[in-house]
């Protein structure tokens, strides 16, 4: 679990639901400091077991860099509802927790936030494989898309191992009170090892208790049966970053080399960091998002 340093929001990042065609997405919004801009807005997708607050580091300073940011919670989790929970207008059809639908409810918010213009899209590990998922569909008029400790298809090594037995916890009875058992088995432990903040620990205890347990069983699915679809990425022609901690060990570096190579993106590396730079290392992660942004639209008003 990807776990913040601190909860509280930062001044200029406000809490807003944005009104989707199918009902309510939770975010975090950043706004810039002053004047207007013509840069365009940027999307942030969390990972899997993640939220929008993975990213409540890097909002204030993205924000002051002149644009609009936007972090949102994926459908049933923390903060957003699930399609469980709700009741869909006329119509309108209701996501499911599977990447191609998830990738659509991104393309929607990127045009939400984008209004009448391009956003840039950024991926957190399984957020990175929604997203491609967006910018694969052709829904979403993307400035560029960012694959952030993502990889090339489905989740390998220990990890997936540790992600086949959340499946298995969970298939038998995927309820919010199975998940408070699995908090109490297993998650209280993790959260304890990760920090001894009880403020934060009682985050990510809330977190997990309020997102869908159906939604974490079939997310954590496609997390382990994601295809590789990095040729087809390569043929979009949008400007694409590779970007991952050195110590990453999710995917490991090489996988995320080599999809770099196979899509012509550009690849950066943070030193000392692991498989989540916005949470470890916030100042370079919003260093390297502007610079990569900055410059992708300098050359576009060429």
């Amino acid at each position: 679990m990807s776990t913040p340093q601190f909860t509280d929001l930062p001044p200029g990042v406000r809490r807003a639901d944005l009104p989707l065609s199918y009902g309510p997405l939770a975010a975090l919004r950043a706004m810039p400091t002053s004047g207007s801009t013509e840069l365009a807005p940027a999307v942030l997708v969390h990972g899997f077991t993640g939220s929008k607050e993975d990213f409540i580091a890097l909002l204030q300073s993205l924000a002051q860099a002149g644009r609009e940011v936007v972090a949102i919670d994926l459908p049933g989790t923390y903060e957003s509802p699930g399609p469980e929970t709700l009741v869909a207008p006329p119509g309108v059809r209701l996501p499911d927790y599977r990447l191609s639908s998830l990738g659509g409810v991104v393309a929607e918010v990127v045009d939400l936030v984008g209004g009448n213009g391009q956003a840039h899209l950024v991926g957190h590990s399984f957020g990175g494989l929604v997203a491609r998922e967006t910018a694969l569909s052709g829904l979403a008029d993307l400035a560029s898309l960012t694959l952030m400790c993502s990889g090339p298809a489905a989740l390998g090594g220990q990890s997936a191992m540790v992600t086949r037995n959340l499946i298995a916890a969970l298939s038998v009875d995927p309820t919010p009170e199975r998940l408070r058992e699995l908090w109490d088995e297993r998650f209280d432990a993790e959260a304890r090892s990760r920090t001894s903040d009880p403020v934060i620990r009682e985050f990510l205890r809330e977190r997990l208790l309020s997102s869908s347990a159906l939604g974490l069983m079939r997310t954590a699915e496609d997390l382990l049966g994601a295809g590789d679809r990095v040729d087809e990425l390569a043929d979009l022609k949008i400007p694409k970053l590779v970007f991952y901690g050195e110590n990453d060990d999710a995917w490991s570096p090489a996988e995320q080399d080599d999809m770099a190579d196979r899509m012509g993106a550009r690849r950066l590396v943070v030193p000392g960091a692991g498989h989540s730079p916005n949470v470890e290392a916030p100042e370079t992660t919003s260093g390297v998002l502007t610079s990569f942004w900055n410059e992708t639209e300098s050359v576009g008003r060429r």
